[in-house]
């Protein structure tokens, strides 16, 4: 009868063991996902900043002009921006208020 409760605690060992192994391996299997979402995320976040600190601020691309644009860029008034649409093989250029005004 002792041999009977030690053959049955040895397969209960083996069973817990292997029902251990193999929720460990998917926690594992979902820290590992985890962690390649906050890489990419990570990565993303890079460019976003990047792109807002030196991409949008004024001062940065008065900088950017200053370097490497010298007198190439001035600044225009925005009522001096037109649209250019072709209609029917014509150039028709539209003001920018009234532009504006349709939408």
């Amino acid at each position: 009868m002792s041999k009977f409760f030690i053959i049955l605690s040895i397969f209960f060992l083996i069973v817990v063991t292997a029902v251990t192994k193999n929720s460990t391996k998917r926690l594992e299997d979902k820290i590992f996902l985890v962690k390649e979402d906050i890489n990419v995320l990570k990565e993303k976040f890079e460019l976003v900043l990047l792109d807002y600190n030196f991409l949008t601020t004024p001062k940065k691309l008065l900088e950017y002009q200053s370097k490497y644009f010298e007198k190439d860029l001035i600044p225009i008034d925005i009522n001096e921006v037109k649209k250019i649409t072709k209609i029917n093989d014509k150039l028709v250029i539209t003001e920018f208020n009234k532009i504006e005004n349709e939408q």
